[in-house]
């Protein structure tokens, strides 16, 4: 098994990669996504096996010469390891590889060449500016709070819920009047 991978951040860098990469096509992508899910689902193993038929209908494939075409090209551009068994009850064997992304620090990923790192992938995070207190919003909690209205028998009640019926569910409702 293999340690370290991070789901987010093996897609993040993988993306990464890929957005680097103009012989890709969405085929390619798809393709990769579906080998990277039944990676998953086998725990991260440094090798596991895969169906054609499961593959094909994960990634929507229809056409075996698109999937063994596409299945061989990121094999060849070092995406992945692709060994074909040619064996139907076996399944062909695939290697994925560690996008740098186990738990060490990765400073530029792009030196890491698909290898395993022992470094922490480093991403930037966009903070919103927070403000102490927000005047407009603290208005709409008072407004909400004192907010009064008389049911259908004339009766005052404070509200809960600013306009009950939002979802038009009244007794009273004609079921011919346009939604």
């Amino acid at each position: 098994m293999a340690e370290g991978i991070n789901y987010i951040k093996h897609l993040n860098g993988v993306f990464e990669h890929f957005s680097k990469d103009n012989r890709l096509n969405p085929t390619h992508i798809s393709l990769y996504i579906a080998l990277f899910q039944l990676w998953n689902g086998n725990f991260f193993r440094q090798e596991f096996y895969i169906n054609r038929e499961e593959v094909m209908e994960y990634a929507k494939i229809g056409s075996k010469s698109t999937y063994h075409r596409c299945i061989k090209e990121l094999s060849n551009w070092n995406y992945i390891v692709y060994n074909p068994s040619h064996n139907p009850f076996k399944g062909s064997k695939i290697k994925m590889f560690d996008f740098g992304t186990s738990t060490g620090q990765v400073v530029n990923q792009s030196c890491t060449n698909i290898e395993t790192s022992n470094g922490q992938a480093v991403v930037s995070i966009n903070k919103h500016i927070q403000t102490i207190q927000n005047a407009k919003n603290k208005n709409k909690q008072r407004d909400f709070k004192n907010l009064n209205f008389q049911d259908s028998n004339g009766n005052k009640q404070i509200a809960t819920v600013p306009y009950q019926d939002n979802l038009k569910t009244s007794t009273d409702k004609n079921y011919d009047d346009p939604l």
